[in-house]
């Protein structure tokens, strides 16, 4: 079993909003997959939205014992805390969760690059 954390903008299961961001999300949507199969959904809220620490998200996912973590986009601390912690962190989420899972079960949603903000502030 894989569980998969998604950034989500609302607490509707499979069909909530990805988030554009992962740690200004509201909450995170939390799917056990079996194979190519859904097993379990769950959501959860994010205990430091909207303002959170470097670090402290990532732990949270942690805690979690989420082996993906997949969001529109992320800085690059973030990545780097989710290598730590041996989490595969995906960027490029996009629409629902179910699109985004569909994305990532296919092998189209892979990686996770610094979004442009990060590189701006020079959080690479």
């Amino acid at each position: 079993m894989t569980k998969i954390a998604i950034a989500v903008l609302d607490a509707n299961g499979l069909d909530a909003q990805v988030s554009p961001h992962f740690g200004r999300c509201p909450y995170f949507t939390l799917v056990d997959i079996v194979g190519q199969r859904v097993c379990a959904v769950e959501t959860v809220a994010n205990p430091y939205y909207p303002n959170h620490e470097p670090g402290e998200v990532p732990a949270f996912i942690h805690s979690l014992n989420a082996q993906v973590m997949l969001a529109g986009g992320m800085g690059g601390r973030a990545v780097g805390f989710f290598q730590q912690y041996g989490i595969e962190a995906a960027t490029g989420a996009g629409s629902t969760v179910r699109a985004s899972l569909s994305r990532y079960l296919g092998g189209e949603l892979q990686g996770a690059a610094p979004c442009s903000e990060s590189v701006e502030h020079g959080h690479e």
